[in-house]
């Protein structure tokens, strides 16, 4: 499918992950958003490759995902504050979950980067 060019356009460089944000036209000159996550990978021998992953957002849906979007946010927010926690930004971190007794291995979320999403 053919995507006209972009009416309004944002972008959001966020780290290694950089998210478009466009409002774009149907064939019947209608308008909805196109939100494109595009994340840089680099390998060993230095060379890189970007992995894109897009949603389509039509206008019946946004009310709706609006709603949910403001709900989950603020849930994260309230429950978690606005600072990072994770491995990358603390040195210090300690995951709650390993014990020094448990020989179960735990499942890294690398596991979940294998998901490819094709464009509508």
């Amino acid at each position: 499918m053919l995507e006209k060019e972009e009416i309004f356009s944002k972008v959001l460089r966020a780290g290694r992950r950089t998210y478009f944000f466009d409002v774009r036209a149907t064939k019947a000159d209608d308008y909805y958003i196109t939100i494109t996550e595009s994340k840089k990978f680099t390998e060993a021998d230095g060379s890189f490759h970007f992995k894109k992953h897009k949603i389509y957002l039509y206008k019946e849906d946004f009310s709706a995902f609006a709603e949910i979007l403001d709900e989950m946010t603020s849930y994260v927010l309230n429950h978690k504050g606005e600072e990072v926690i994770s491995e990358r930004h603390q040195k210090d971190f300690k995951k709650e979950y390993a014990s020094e007794n448990s020989e179960e291995e735990i499942p890294q979320s690398s596991a979940f980067t294998n998901i490819e999403f094709d464009d509508i």
